[in-house]
């Protein structure tokens, strides 16, 4: 649930940051929406490891 709310909290950022033409925002929230992005993926390999235990 935690790689979901940084996804969601990059989309917005980036919005935000089109809307502005703020690089810089732009910037965090694609780093944010990757760091979600990177989370979910790693809970979901723990989720497996846990099952095959």
């Amino acid at each position: 649930m935690d790689g979901q709310v940084d996804k969601v909290k990059g989309r917005i950022k980036q919005a935000v940051g089109d809307l502005t033409n703020n690089k810089r925002l732009k910037a965090e929230g694609e780093a944010d929406e990757f760091r979600g992005v990177v989370k979910t993926r790693i809970d979901k390999v723990v989720n497996k490891i846990k099952e095959q235990i």
